[in-house]
């Protein structure tokens, strides 16, 4: 029952995120988001804490902004956000950077973000979800 053959595996998550972005026939375009595994999420919350030191303590905080765009990068299957070209043409050099310019609407970026983290099971009731709308 537990075997890994009887996973459900989630579709992708298909949204046109801005308006700003249209194909020929004047339609928003649309992007690709595939689910984040528990480990890969690790990974990324790991690469986004700051760590300050207050006196003599050290504290460590996930930077949510951060946090934020580099779920919607890693995740974002279409358009391939590690493009070169896609990336020059917006003058950027990285993932995080280019999703930030192709969805620079803040309201836009931030009913993205909100979709994405739910589609990764992240409810409107947790904090960076919170966080992200406020």
């Amino acid at each position: 029952m537990y075997l890994k053959k009887n996973k459900v595996t989630r579709e992708n998550l298909i949204i046109a995120p801005t308006k700003s972005l249209c194909d020929e026939n004047g339609e928003p375009v649309k992007f690709t988001f595939r689910p984040i595994s528990t480990k890969e999420n690790d990974e990324i919350r790991d690469m986004c804490v700051k760590t300050t030191i207050v006196g003599k303590e050290t504290r460590s905080k996930v930077d949510n902004s951060k946090y934020m765009k580099a779920i919607l990068a890693r995740s974002c299957v279409e358009p391939n956000l590690n493009s070169v070209e896609l990336q020059d043409s917006y003058g950027v050099k990285d993932a995080e950077a280019l999703i930030c310019e192709l969805i620079d609407n803040p309201g836009e970026y931030s009913d993205l973000v909100v979709a994405v983290m739910e589609y990764n099971g992240f409810t409107k009731e947790d904090s960076s979800v919170e966080e992200v709308k406020n």
